[in-house]
């Protein structure tokens, strides 16, 4: 419950900005072409993640210096206050220039608390698992986290349907918001009542050895993860808006395609993540970057066509290649990181990759799009990032399954 509850929390409050980009473009980057607002809006999300890198040396050396408990709460608080103040922040029309600069402002508080609670939790779930099932226990931090962007894509499905486009676009879009107050308030009481033991292992400088005595460590982690970055940006976030803006798709139909692939996703991870405990955590990583690498451009040609049933089935192949790098590549990640400095080193690391990679991809796509006029070229970004992240699973990353560390 401890890592699970967190990043529903987390991630379900984040994830809600990029599902109601192109409302929110409108509303506070207003521009006379709706794609330079759209680009803008995203490049607010982009700034968010271009935090998280900061955001996981802070909370990392919390977690290796004073505990993995206190950086699991302290992580609860520093998302809240941003989600509830953008479902109350007054539009450009309203308040003029302040309204985007406040909007980019909160987006990066947010990003500084998702640079640490995603990692430490799978720090801290990976340490407590048993050494045969530690891919089944870290499994459950990232099943959160996936959680709770499909539970902000339902309840925006739920808000595209009660309010209409007109409403949605209006004030509705702020509704999924403001409700992220109450599923902060849930995850808070029960990450509070966290009682578990630590070990005192940690380092009392982990930002300096990260950098300066692990930094190959770190360098192997963020390859590895480029590909898995990328892959969950395009086909689970930026998506929606494809969805939207170049397929043409009613809001309600494209959140409820997003919804429906998530759901898949979530009941495949855990059979991966078993599959990962049994055979290994390379094999699997490397058939996962494989569907994704060479399936990428099919998928993308299924997903932009006219028929709900061909995207559907295209986001499923996403869905299979995903489902495999991810339950294998998180706990490898930790495994492949020393115990003094793995809180510090696993946030830099994966936060670097994310944050530069994963939070740029929704601007980088769009803008490509945009200049090249291909709507297929999502898929050569997802292609060319997951080919480089297989190089590296089959040539640089070693088996981590049977190596035993401190808890």
């Amino acid at each position: 419950m401890a890592g699970l509850v967190g990043n529903i929390m987390e991630w379900y409050d984040f994830a809600v900005y990029g599902y109601f980009a192109s409302i929110i473009g409108a509303q506070f980057f207003p521009s006379e072409n709706p794609a330079v607002s759209l680009i803008s809006a995203f490049g607010a999300f982009a700034a968010g993640f271009l935090m998280r890198p900061i955001g996981g040396i802070l909370f990392g050396r919390i977690g290796d210096v004073f505990g993995r408990k206190r950086v699991l709460t302290l992580s609860v608080l520093s998302m809240a206050i941003p989600t509830v103040l953008i479902g109350l922040m007054p539009n450009y029309a309203a308040i003029g220039i302040a309204a985007p600069i406040l909007i980019v402002i909160l987006r990066m508080i947010q990003g500084l608390s998702v640079g640490g609670e995603y990692t430490s939790s799978v720090v801290f779930m990976v340490e407590k698992a048993p050494e045969n099932r530690r891919s089944f226990f870290a499994m459950w931090s990232l099943w959160g986290a996936i959680f709770g962007i499909m539970l902000g894509s339902g309840i925006g499905a739920g808000a595209a349907a009660v309010f209409g486009s007109e409403a949605l676009a209006d004030w509705g879009w702020r509704v999924p918001f403001l409700l992220g107050a109450l599923v902060a308030l849930t995850c808070y009481l029960v990450r509070r009542a966290i009682h578990a033991e630590e070990q005192n292992i940690g380092s009392e400088t982990p930002v300096r050895d990260t950098f300066f005595t692990h930094y190959g460590d770190v360098i192997k982690v963020i390859l590895l993860d480029i590909g898995y970055a990328v892959t969950f940006y395009v086909a689970f976030v930026y998506l929606v808006t494809y969805l939207k803006v170049i397929d043409k798709l009613p809001e309600e139909e494209a959140l409820n395609i997003n919804t429906g692939s998530m759901i898949i996703l979530l009941l495949l991870i855990p059979i991966t993540s078993i599959l990962s405990d049994r055979f290994g955590r390379k094999p699997i990583i490397i058939l996962g970057y494989m569907v994704l690498c060479f399936g990428a451009v099919p998928f993308f040609e299924m997903i932009h066509s006219a028929e709900t049933m061909l995207i559907f089935l295209g986001q499923l192949g996403f869905v299979f290649g995903f489902a495999c790098i991810s339950s294998s590549v998180t706990v490898a990640n930790v495994e492949m990181l020393p115990a003094s400095v793995r809180c510090a080193s696993y946030a830099v690391s994966y936060n670097i990759a994310v944050g530069l990679f994963g939070g740029l991809t929704p601007l980088i796509v769009t803008w490509l799009i945009t200049t090249t006029g291909d709507p297929v070229v999502p898929a050569y970004w997802v292609a060319g990032t997951t080919g480089l992240s297989l190089l590296v699973a089959i040539f640089v990353y070693k088996e981590t399954r049977h190596r035993h560390f401190a808890k």
